[in-house]
């Protein structure tokens, strides 16, 4: 059977987000209902990646040993609501650095494709702004807008990958998949 997959943002999506960034496991808060989704789609079979931007690292706003701390936390409760994140692949880069891996560029679906050794050709990607659907759709993964976040400020701004389906947030948008897979 092929790797059932979903591919998700953190900040906006997972837990609520900061224009001054997400700095420490204090600062990190689920936005309700995220976890208990995450859980509903390990039951359901599918594995759960992050691909997460966290520019706050390359600005010297925190270092990798806070990132691990708030990533600890964010396993801990997950695990409290019986899920789990499968892989972690985050950019750490300044937004200016022009690297490969920082979205809207694929790199880090690059990447979970080489792990998984899979294509990612329709593959479920929940993210709050647009350059998470760009990235996504480079890939021919399937963009799913969530309104948390960023995601009202994107829905209005528009320019979405084309059939971006749209939710009110994570437990929304895991409830929809999990309605079409069965």
């Amino acid at each position: 059977m092929p790797t059932k997959l979903v591919i998700l943002d953190r900040d906006g999506v997972i837990n609520y987000d900061s224009d001054h960034f997400i700095k420490t496991p204090d600062e990190w808060k689920p936005i309700p209902g995220s976890l208990e989704a995450i859980a509903r789609l390990n039951q359901a079979g599918y594995r759960v990646v992050l691909a997460t931007n966290q520019s706050g690292v390359g600005r010297g706003l925190f270092d990798m040993a806070m990132l691990n701390a708030i990533h600890d936390k964010m396993h801990k409760l997950l695990g409290q609501h019986g899920g789990r994140i499968d892989a972690l692949f985050y950019c750490p880069h300044a937004a200016d650095s022009k690297c490969a891996c920082r979205k809207p560029s694929p790199g880090m679906f690059e990447e979970i494709a080489k792990r998984f050794n899979m294509g990612l050709e329709g593959v479920p990607a929940i993210g709050d702004s647009l350059r998470d659907l760009q990235a996504a759709a480079a890939m021919g993964a399937q963009p799913i807008l969530v309104k948390t976040g960023k995601g009202e400020k994107t829905l209005a701004a528009g320019g979405l990958p084309e059939n971006t389906p749209v939710f009110d947030d994570l437990a929304a948008a895991v409830k929809h998949l999990l309605s079409q897979a069965s």
